[in-house]
């Protein structure tokens, strides 16, 4: 693997709230932020990638086992009568346990949230800009998968080596696929490789993988529509800025949704993914990423489903 360069100061990474920033491209009003980008030419393009016609799910199952990493565990009672039955589903999906799109209203800085809009403008009631309904018709185009640990050789991302943004861009040259306006980059970093070799660990508390501020550059230099992870933000980041006092998403949660106004999949389950990449001989699919229609919502949970 290359030397990595040096990580970026404190200053650097202040300075990707204005360079990352998408304020104003769609207009002052607009709510879908990167979404906006998956034109017509670039669904239409996702959709020639089916050849095998092989489906995989990027969604964890729904987990009603309240401990360590869920601690609003989802509740999923059945009700049966002689000839029907019917369920009940609750769940408090942002968090580390379920599989989960965040709406462009999910996370502020200094009281702003994406656009410039005031972090008021979400209340009990929802949320006036930046909802998920702005995604009603679905996020579809094309997947592309990036797959660190394949990438350097290892398991899973440790602790030590979060994923930095040069990465995203030489692991993509290794798999021989291009990274283009409108994609849905995909990062594996082996999620569940790492929880089994370190159980001491538990997901949403520090420190953890993930990745690095510096990746969100690349995502805007590249005009990514959609970034899909397994392990989040790298925690601790490194940087007062978001440790004092400690932000509850990372710095990429607010670069990526407040400034660049860029969805972020999160808690995607990538192991099945990456071994179908493998067996396929290629990195890029049709991805689609179904958010349920809810007026105001931060966000939903979903089960993304990639086609080969």
């Amino acid at each position: 693997m290359a030397t990595p360069p040096p990580l970026p100061s404190e200053d650097e990474v202040r300075s990707y709230l204005d360079s990352c920033s998408n304020w104003g491209r769609w207009g002052p009003s607009d709510n879908a932020g990167t979404v906006n980008l998956i034109t017509p030419a670039v669904r239409r393009h996702a959709a020639s990638l089916v050849k095998s016609g092989r489906a995989v799910s990027l969604a964890h199952p729904l987990n009603t086992t309240g401990g360590p990493g869920n601690w609003n565990p989802a509740q999923h009672y059945v009700r049966s009568w002689a000839d029907a039955s019917v369920d009940y589903i609750g769940l408090l999906f942002h968090g580390y346990a379920t599989t989960h799109v965040d709406a462009l209203c999910h996370i502020f800085w200094e009281g702003k949230g994406w656009n410039g809009q005031p972090a008021t403008d979400v209340t009990s009631l929802g949320a006036k800009f930046g909802a998920v309904d702005a995604w009603s018709n679905g996020i579809t185009t094309r997947g592309v998968l990036i797959d660190i640990p394949r990438f350097r050789g290892v398991p899973f991302v440790t602790i030590e080596e979060p994923v930095r943004g040069w990465e995203l861009e030489a692991a993509a040259v290794a798999q021989g696929v291009e990274l283009r306006p409108g994609d849905a980059v995909i990062v594996h970093s082996g999620r569940q490789a790492f929880y089994a070799a370190h159980p001491e660990n538990v997901p949403g508390q520090r420190p953890q993988p993930g990745l690095h501020a510096d990746v969100c550059p690349v995502l805007k230099k590249h005009d990514a529509a959609l970034l899909g992870w397994d392990q989040l933000d790298a925690r601790p980041s490194g940087y007062r800025m978001f440790e004092e006092p400690p932000r509850p998403g990372g710095p990429v949660h607010v670069i990526a949704i407040v400034y660049m106004g860029l969805p972020l999949l999160d808690n995607a389950r990538l192991e099945p993914l990456a071994e179908a990449c493998a067996e396929e001989g290629r990195w890029e699919f049709l991805l689609t990423v179904n958010p349920l229609h809810v007026r105001g919502g931060t966000g939903s949970p979903v089960n993304p489903i990639a086609v080969f």
